[in-house]
């Protein structure tokens, strides 16, 4: 089936189940909101009045659904006013996938109008980024932003597209089978379970840190159970506040600089730390 690249684009998100995005549009973007119009019935776009604001709720629908936020902007300024609720996404491991428009390839580099390297720009706050140069990269790239979005440690990836891409035509294949680019986790550094289940039998004053990849991983039913079976306390990161019930007699509240003083107090006496989906 042929099609644009922003046909494409619009093929390429409903494929990943995405029924709702977030945007404001602008003179590089334009070509994939006429396709996206054309497909209103099946993915509701939300207009916002500012990118940042598009960007933050994709980030806010992300977190509320447990699905990818998507979206969309401009180049120059409106890929730019993007950076803070990527980051925002990129710090607190959301999945998120934005697409931006920019000018076309051959006047890339060239201080054309409202042209910014936003790939360069969000480098330090993306889980990885794109810019598809050529068409035939496009529906293989929107399908590996989505699997690194989502995998892992979850995040935003950003995709540049440069205007002529979104205009030429390709070919669109249903269904396309892409390898996984995607490394296989390393194996626990513990490496013998044994030797945990051992560790937990020998303390008297176990604690487990709970946090963000809980929630992410649906865990919050194992950990309960953990916490019961052994008697530890649970304290939380600011994104694991939601893993354990506030009623739970076991739960201490959160951990940390502007955490509650049990939760804190147990997690510095405590003779063996259960980290669960935290960093440090």
């Amino acid at each position: 089936m042929q099609l644009t690249g922003s046909e494409i684009i619009i093929e390429c998100l409903k494929e990943q189940g995405v029924d709702t995005v977030f945007g404001y549009p602008g003179g590089t973007i334009l070509n994939v909101y006429d396709a996206l119009y054309k497909h209103s019935d099946e993915i509701h776009h939300v207009l916002t009045s500012h990118e940042q604001g598009a960007s933050h709720a994709a980030d806010g629908y992300a977190r509320a659904s447990g699905k990818t936020g998507v979206v969309l902007a401009t180049s120059g300024p409106g890929a730019t006013n993007l950076v803070t609720g990527i980051a925002n996404a990129y710090l607190d491991s959301v999945p998120m996938v934005a697409i931006t428009g920019n000018v076309a390839v051959n006047s890339l580099g060239k201080d054309s109008f409202q042209e910014v390297d936003i790939v360069g720009i969000t480098q330090p706050v993306v889980k990885h980024n794109f810019m598809v140069r050529d068409i035939k990269d496009l529906q293989r790239t929107i399908i590996e932003a989505f699997e690194i979005a989502n995998s892992g440690r979850k995040g935003p990836v950003l995709i540049d597209i440069p205007k002529n891409v979104q205009s030429a035509e390709y070919e669109y294949v249903e269904d396309l089978k892409v390898p996984s680019v995607v490394k296989k986790p390393r194996k626990s550094e513990c490496g013998n379970i044994d030797e945990v289940v051992e560790m937990i039998k020998k303390a008297k004053k176990p604690f487990i840190y709970a946090g963000g990849g809980v929630v992410a991983a649906g865990a919050q039913d194992e950990v309960l159970e953990l916490s019961k079976r052994v008697d530890a306390a649970i304290g939380l990161s600011m994104m694991g506040i939601t893993s354990v019930p506030a009623s739970y007699p076991l739960n201490l509240g959160m951990c940390g600089m502007h955490g509650k003083y049990p939760s804190i107090k147990a997690q510095s006496e405590c003779d063996l730390l259960l980290a669960v989906g935290v960093r440090f």
